[in-house]
């Protein structure tokens, strides 16, 4: 399918904009998840005539480079469980895409109010338990729980990632820390695979679709590639408690953006 959406014209300072949201996006994504909610909503404003499936299209080239640029600094140092790790990667690439199809025919308002109660219910656990993800837990990780792991991570928040996307990272640093006792570092740096194999699933549907628009999304990419090199040496210089208070704050402006989009 041909691509039937045209970059127009940008100015200096939307470009400008754009770039500096990419990078900022960037960075929050490799520590915590959740870039998208920052890079969606400036698309949409920049581009108020387009549908918002151009904006998902777009901010989907900038999250893949984004997020396998953190996955490759992660894993330079961060011990990663490729059991897992590998099968829910290979099912979150169909799965990031089959998402992407669906994304047209499911309103994003079916999704804010049950993602909203998540998100909360998410912040005030990791909030009230000032442990979790910070110091090791003694839990026996048997073959039922890392096939739990593989399947809410590859199907569940693969197929979430491409048809709306907002708290992909941090749903997944949730489900790792909780299923494979791992830490909050450790469950950042898995995080990012799984999330550049959906966000690749999700692209070549966008792409397929004509929903991209290519050449602002490569600029953007540079952006978000530095914000990632950026946030994942932070991440892995100030430790799994650094990554815990950024997720309490992303994840509580999170859902006062999804509160505002869902009330205003």
């Amino acid at each position: 399918m041909s691509c039937h959406v045209s970059e127009g014209s940008v100015d200096l300072y939307e470009v400008v904009g754009l770039l500096a949201a990419a990078t900022a996006a960037g960075w929050v994504d490799a520590v915590v998840g959740g870039g998208g909610v920052l890079l969606i909503p400036v698309l949409l404003l920049a581009f108020p005539t387009y549908s918002p499936a151009v904006a998902l299209g777009t901010n989907k080239i900038a999250a893949v480079m984004g997020t396998a640029t953190a996955a490759y600094m992660y894993q330079r140092r961060t011990e990663l469980d490729r059991s897992v790790l590998l099968p829910a990667a290979g099912l979150a690439i169909p799965f990031g895409a089959l998402g992407a199809l669906s994304a047209s025919s499911v309103p994003a308002s079916y999704f804010r109010p049950v993602i909203m109660g998540l998100l909360i219910t998410v912040a005030l656990f990791v909030a009230f338990r000032p442990d979790f993800g910070v110091q090791q837990r003694n839990i026996t990780v048997t073959p039922r729980r890392r096939n739990t792991a593989i399947l809410v991570a590859g199907v569940g928040i693969g197929f979430y990632d491409g048809v709306f996307g907002p708290g992909v990272g941090t749903f997944l640093i949730i489900s790792f820390t909780t299923l494979l006792a791992t830490q909050f570092l450790e469950s950042a740096a898995m995080a990012k695979v799984i999330n550049a194999s959906s966000n690749l699933g999700a692209l070549a549907v966008f792409a397929w679709q004509g929903n991209v628009l290519w050449v602002l999304g490569l600029g953007m990419a540079v952006g978000n590639i530095a914000g990632a090199m950026i946030g994942s040496r932070t991440a892995m210089k100030r430790g799994s408690g650094f990554v815990r208070v950024v997720l309490v704050l992303v994840v509580t402006g999170m859902v006062a953006k999804m509160g505002f989009d869902q009330f205003a």
